[in-house]
């Protein structure tokens, strides 16, 4: 295979004109390698070349702390490796060894640098595929948890989407359709429903047996020899996008008694989705935290739900995936627990005879909650936000909503969510208010940013709506937007108390422990590493007035925006997954030895590999820190 083919059918050369496919192909050499032999080693000083695989076979090999060399990946014919010297500026992250005579296109670097200055999706492509390998690296060592199939098998649904279990293409019809013929299409194909589409092909509505059954058959007056489409189907109907989790989609169909959902990408129809399709892989636990949340009826019924968590967490950690994807579904676990509990205590509330005011609200979550980023021990950080009701309405919201808030506290303490430290919950009216009340507090605090006030910042400016209406919570959003315009040296304050803190590593690169006798010879992975890439990340996001939710979201969002550079934020999220997965484990292993889980652990009770990520970690952080410092401090120089 000569150099231009494989050039034009190998990314990311393939969108590359003609004429530098032949400036390409003249600078670069052939050369052979004899098999076995390293073609470099890991940590060799580069050799400015970029391979690319003529004919053979390679492995791709790494040094293990102990020094044994462990294989994590084969190039064959029109692969490339070596790519990492010339794209970022450290050494080769791997070696490549032959696994047979091979030989290989060698294009300079000074050529693929001056190419990928006029075409930055080079850059960007490479710096993608090295990071994957890195990250490819870190799954190997969370594999060394991994647990057996039949354990691995219960996290299935927790992980799979929408778009790897629709049936695709998805049955259609126009509105005038004669329903005589939806139901002979129906029984044809053994389906139970048909979407209905205008004609620009758009989804108008669909049609389900129950539509048949009620709106037809069950009607004596309906005529099944004139109806249509669009006379029996359902319009509008709940859509969902092929990406969502099968978690998601669960809750949502069972809450909703929805058996049929349509899957849209972008307005398009893309497939569709039954309740029985789901349930065919549901497993025994799934069933019990997804499910019975929904059905709950008492506070003890939530009890067990909550209990249940750690072992979704156990399962899900043996799993060679995103630790970030794991946070996610935990915390969406914790949420609908904390919903269903709402939803529970105002019921018995109602009961009582206690009548709610007729105004609109919304409870929210604060915190890692806020963020979708809970693990297996968080605390209480929530809020109400009242629409503005006149005064003359005020005893009578206090009448109702300061008992609901005792008793919505004190039902979450008894699940097992413990009281804040600091009192940030609905029971406290410092916590909950009418929009213009919440403006007046934030106001206050971005104007006169006194230390506990920026402490309360911190938490409160992570924050989603859990039950009611979620305008309101857009509303507070924009509201805090405007202050921290108006008054951005707010920022600075908030980067001056974030770093009183710095992380535990001493200038020899040796673990300062905590030397509080409650945690003595321990570190807190949240407090001391997490929690500084939350902060730092939250206040460019603040700055530049974008709301994203999960800190992962918010790299995303400052890649964009152009803020962070794509290797910076990279290296910030492998570190954030890093402190991620140790913590979570720690937790899981705390939990199983009767105790609280908590953020705390021996760092040398870890392996030398976990000890050298954790101090990686630590690294980033404290770079972020000293950038975020910089920029930061610009506001008031």
């Amino acid at each position: 295979m000569g150099l231009i083919k494989t050039l034009r059918e190998t990314e990311p050369f393939n969108q590359l004109p003609e004429e530098v496919f032949a400036e390409l192909n003249q600078s670069a050499k052939i050369e052979k390698f004899p098999a076995p032999i390293h073609i470099f080693n890991q940590h060799d000083a580069p050799s400015d070349y970029l391979y690319i695989i003529k004919s053979g076979l390679v492995e791709i090999v790494v040094l293990t702390p102990g020094g044994v060399e462990m294989i994590v990946d084969y190039r064959k014919e029109g692969a490339f490796f070596g790519s990492t010297p010339i794209f970022t500026d450290g050494g080769y992250s791997a070696g490549a060894r032959t696994v047979k005579e091979t030989e290989c296109y060698l294009i300079p670097k000074s050529i693929l640098t001056k190419t990928a200055e006029n075409y930055p999706h080079i850059t960007e492509f490479f710096n993608k595929a090295i990071y994957s390998r890195v990250r490819n690296l870190y799954s190997g060592m969370v594999n060394d948890h991994a647990q057996s199939t039949l354990t691995q098998t219960e996290a299935y649904p927790f992980k799979k989407r929408l778009s790897e279990i629709m049936s695709t293409p998805a049955e259609t019809c126009t509105p005038d359709t004669p329903i005589r013929d939806i139901a002979r299409r129906m029984v044809q194909q053994s389906i139970g429903a048909i979407m209905v589409c205008d004609n620009k092909n758009k989804l108008t509505g669909i049609v389900t047996e129950r539509d048949l059954v009620a709106k037809v058959l069950a009607r004596e007056t309906a005529d099944c020899q004139t109806a249509s489409a669009n006379d029996v189907m359902t319009p509008k109907p709940y859509t969902m996008a092929p990406d969502t989790f099968m978690y998601e989609a669960t809750t949502f169909m069972m809450s909703h008694k929805i058996k049929h959902m349509p899957i849209l990408d972008r307005g398009e129809i893309v497939g569709i989705v039954t309740f029985q399709d789901l349930m065919k892989y549901r497993s025994q636990k799934s069933m019990l935290l997804i499910g019975n949340v929904s059905k709950a009826r008492t506070v003890e019924d939530l009890i067990s739900a909550r209990e249940e968590i750690v072992k979704v967490a156990r399962v899900l950690l043996s799993e060679n995936r995103s630790n970030i994807e794991t946070m996610e579904i935990i915390s969406y676990i914790h949420h609908r627990i904390i919903q269903r509990c709402y939803d529970i205590v105002l019921s018995e509330m109602i009961r009582q005879g206690k009548t709610p005011p007729d105004i609109k609200l919304c409870f929210i979550i604060m915190g890692s909650g806020g963020r979708k980023e809970m693990l297996l021990g968080p605390d209480q950080d929530n809020g109400f936000i009242f629409e503005d009701f006149p005064d003359e309405k005020i005893e009578e919201v206090n009448t109702f909503f300061i008992p609901f808030a005792e008793k919505l506290v004190a039902a979450l303490a008894r699940i097992g969510y413990p009281r804040c430290d600091g009192n940030v919950m609905v029971n406290n009216p410092l916590w909950r208010g009418r929009l213009k009340d919440w403006q007046a507090r934030v106001s206050d605090w971005i104007r006169v940013p006194e230390a506990q006030k920026v402490r309360y910042s911190s938490i409160f400016f992570d924050f989603m709506p859990i039950s009611g209406e979620a305008s309101l919570c857009q509303d507070l959003r924009e509201i805090i937007h405007q202050e921290i315009k108006t008054h951005p040296i707010f920022l600075y304050h908030m980067m001056e108390l974030d770093f009183k803190h710095k992380v535990p590593l001493s200038l020899i690169g040796r673990f300062s422990l905590d030397r509080d006798k409650k945690h003595k010879g321990k570190l807190s992975v949240k407090q001391a590493g997490s929690i500084f890439i939350v902060d730092c990340v939250r206040m460019f996001l603040l700055e530049q007035q974008v709301a994203a939710t999960t800190t992962i979201e918010r790299l995303d969002q400052l890649v964009k925006l152009k803020v962070i550079n794509f290797e910076t934020a990279e290296h910030i999220k492998a570190a954030f997954e890093a402190f991620t997965f140790l913590r979570l484990r720690n937790e899981i292993t705390l939990i199983d030895q009767g105790k609280f889980p908590t953020h705390y652990l021996d760092p040398y009770a870890l392996t030398k590999n976990e000890q050298d990520l954790l101090k990686e970690s630590f690294r980033v952080a404290s770079k972020l820190q000293d950038s975020t410092k910089r920029h930061f401090s610009k506001i008031v120089s």
